[in-house]
C-alpha cells in the first residue's frame, strides 16, 4: 500500500482520504439531524428502542439516589441518556457527546421537553480526543455510531480512558445477520428501500446510501471485540440481537 494509501479509509463503499471523512460524516447527520430519530424508527421498524432498552438495561443504572455518571458518546439526540436518566434514580446523570453540533441542538431541545435538562449535559466533542479527566465516568456507551468514527481504535481507548475501574463500555452497533434467507431479505431492505425512506422523510436519499453501506463496511463482531481488547478492555463479549442484525458489545476497565 502506498504511503497515500495508508491514509485512507472508507465511507461507506468510498475510498477516501482519512482526514476527509469526519468532515463528510457531520455533512449527513447535519442533513437528517431533525429527522433522524423519526428515520431510526423507520428503519428499524422499531426495533432500535428494544436494542437501546436493552443497553440501558446492561448498563443497569442505580435505582437508589447513589451517584452514577454515564458518558454516551455520538449520542447527539440524547436518546440512550434520556433512557438511562429515567431508569435510574436520582443520582443517576448522563453527559452526551457528539461531535455534530446540529445533532446536539436538537437533543437539548428534547431534554427541555422531557424535563430531563438538569440531569442530561450535551458536550461537543469528537470522540478520538474526549475533553473529560480521566476516570470519570462509571459506564460509556456508544449506540449506532461507532462505525462513523474514522479512528475507532482511538475512540475505544478514549472510551476506557474516562471510565473509573470497575466501569463497563458498552457498544451497540448493527453486525452481520447469521441466519439464512433473512441475510437475502435485510440486504433487500436495506438497499433498495431505506434509501427511498430517506428520499421521502428528509429529502436525502444519499446520506441513507451512506448509512446503509457503512454497516456492511463494520468489523465482523469477533472482529470488532478484539479491537475492544487492543483499546485496553478487558473481560470482552457480544451478544447477537434480531438474528445478528445488531450486537451489543462489552468490555471493562480493570
Amino acid at each position: 500500500m502506498s504511503a497515500a494509501g495508508a491514509a485512507d479509509t472508507h465511507f461507506g463503499f468510498r475510498t477516501v482520504p482519512l482526514g476527509e471523512k469526519q468532515r463528510m460524516v457531520d455533512e449527513v447527520f447535519h442533513s437528517v439531524a431533525r429527522r433522524y430519530d423519526l428515520m431510526n424508527d423507520l428503519m428499524s421498524m422499531g426495533l432500535h428502542r428494544v436494542w437501546k432498552d436493552l443497553l440501558v438495561s446492561r448498563i443497569r443504572p442505580p435505582r437508589s439516589a447513589r451517584p452514577f455518571a454515564l458518558l454516551d458518546v455520538a449520542g447527539g439526540t440524547g436518546d440512550v441518556s434520556f433512557r438511562t436518566v429515567e431508569a435510574g434514580g436520582a443520582g443517576t446523570r448522563a453527559t452526551v457527546a457528539d461531535i455534530n453540533g446540529g445533532m446536539l441542538t436538537v437533543g437539548r431541545e428534547r431534554a427541555a421537553g422531557l424535563g430531563l435538562a438538569d440531569r442530561v449535559e450535551f458536550v461537543e466533542a469528537n470522540a478520538e480526543e474526549l475533553p473529560f479527566p480521566d476516570r470519570s465516568f462509571d459506564a460509556t456507551s456508544i449506540a449506532f455510531g461507532i462505525r462513523n468514527v474514522p479512528r475507532m481504535d482511538k475512540a475505544l481507548a478514549e472510551m476506557r480512558r474516562v471510565l473509573k475501574p470497575g466501569g463497563r463500555c458498552f457498544v451497540l452497533e448493527f453486525s452481520r445477520v447469521d441466519v439464512p434467507v433473512l441475510d437475502a431479505i435485510y440486504d433487500t431492505y436495506s438497499f433498495k428501500l431505506i434509501p427511498g425512506m430517506g428520499r421521502m422523510v428528509t429529502g436525502d436519499a444519499e446520506s441513507y446510501q451512506y448509512l446503509v453501506e457503512s454497516i456492511r463496511r463494520f468489523p465482523p463482531p469477533e472482529a470488532f471485540a478484539e479491537m475492544m481488547r487492543a483499546a485496553g478492555l478487558k473481560r470482552v463479549d457480544y451478544t447477537p440481537l434480531t438474528g445478528g442484525i445488531v450486537a451489543l458489545h462489552s468490555g471493562v476497565r480493570i
